[in-house]
């Protein structure tokens, strides 16, 4: 791959705390597809609490540009070595499997990415799209020059996808579900909108936990206490426990965004005879023109109650996104009942570089058949679309 001469001087940072925030927060905030989850406080929290460093196979490798002439940062991409495939969302662990029949290492991989984050938006943070084309350049360069399979660009934006394409990685697509707050004035308004089935079951769900006895809160992150996510990290982790799997984030970890990054934060909890039973974690972020998204993170229950995960997990934040006018709600991953639910099929990219030609190849096969595969799928979802008329 051709890459690009350039007048900026490449870091690489062994963790997110050698860089200052105020710079790395000043020059996303530049960006037209900025999420909380790239601001400095959140990757920051993630490795100073042990959750996401060399120790749990993420090892951190942040690549930045500075202008040689200014010595301002221009780009910055969140890197990291990875050791493993999980915490990612985009499932890799076939082509890993090949590797290993085929006597060759899969790991260590380069991963452009925030870890245990399905979230679309800004990837390689650039002052202007020169920079921005230099700073993929030099992640592609940096695995060319390094021992590892591949590199990975997982969730970026549309636009970033397809620099990314025009650079020689092989584009994937996956599906999400995606709510769009098309001006509603009330939950009943957007109600409304659905068909009369889909409409009359939310109203059933909501109901059949009112008579339960549950009642719900909203608690902002300026207003949560400890034993708030003290409580809340009982759930997360009851949810993993669930499943069958360890919890990727810890209770320090809850703490500390909770504490630098109170803003983008919102529990719900979910009471019944005056003790909390269920809880849920949004981010959010506002828009400084109007607007701004809602992500919907994690949810976990300590008792069972019927339809409280889609009264405490969606139907409050379809709430709280109406009444505080953001303009959209990001559900993460998985999850066609979430269709009925007024959340609409989005397909979200990732990008892709291997080293060996042979498997480089067939991944790209491998690519175009999923493709092909992931459009007849979003067809066959939308012809259930749950809006009247086939709106949204």
């Amino acid at each position: 791959m051709k890459h690009e001469r350039n007048d900026y001087r490449m870091g690489l940072l062994s963790s997110p705390l050698e860089t200052g925030a105020d710079e790395w927060n000043a020059l996303l905030e530049r960006q037209a597809h900025p999420t909380p989850f790239l601001r400095h406080e959140f990757l920051a929290a993630l490795h100073a609490t042990g959750c996401a460093t060399g120790e749990t196979g993420w090892s951190p490798n942040f690549v930045t540009l500075t202008d040689t002439a200014t010595n301002a940062l221009v780009a910055a991409a969140p890197l990291y070595a990875k050791q493993h495939s999980y915490g990612e969302y985009v499932f890799d662990w076939a082509w890993a499997d090949a590797y290993q029949r085929n006597g060759l290492p899969y790991y260590p991989k380069l991963l452009c990415a925030v870890p245990f984050t399905p979230v679309q938006g800004t990837r390689l943070i650039a002052a202007d799209s020169r920079a921005r084309r230099q700073l993929a350049a030099t992640l592609v360069a940096l695995a060319e020059q390094s021992e590892v399979s591949s590199l990975h660009v997982l969730f970026p934006s549309t636009d970033e996808a397809a620099l990314l394409g025009e650079m020689g990685m092989m584009l994937r697509e996956g599906v999400q579900f995606h709510w769009l707050n098309d001006g509603y004035r009330h939950f009943d308004d957007f109600l409304s909108t659905l068909e009369q089935k889909k409409r009359k079951n939310i109203r059933a769900e909501r109901r059949k936990v009112a008579e339960a006895g549950v009642t719900l809160r909203r608690v902002r992150g300026e207003d949560a206490t400890d034993a708030d996510w003290r409580f809340f990290s009982r759930c997360y982790r009851q949810t993993y426990r669930e499943h069958y799997s360890s919890p990727y984030l810890n209770l320090d970890f809850f703490r500390r965004i909770g504490a630098t990054m109170p803003e983008n934060l919102l529990l719900v909890i979910a009471e019944a005879e005056g003790k909390p039973i269920a809880s849920a974690l949004a981010v959010y972020r506002r828009d400084p023109a109007g607007g701004g998204t809602l992500y919907g993170r994690y949810w976990g229950a300590l008792e069972h109650v019927p339809c409280l995960h889609f009264e405490t997990a969606y139907y409050q934040l379809l709430e709280f996104c109406i009444e505080e006018q953001l303009s959209a709600f990001e559900g993460g991953a998985q999850g066609e009942h979430k269709l009925a639910r007024g959340f609409m099929p989005t397909v979200t990219r990732s990008a892709h570089w291997l080293a060996h030609p042979a498997f480089a190849d067939a991944v790209g096969a491998f690519l175009e058949r999923e493709t092909g595969q992931i459009h007849a799928y979003m067809d066959e979802l939308r012809e259930h679309n749950p809006f009247k008329d086939g709106a949204q």
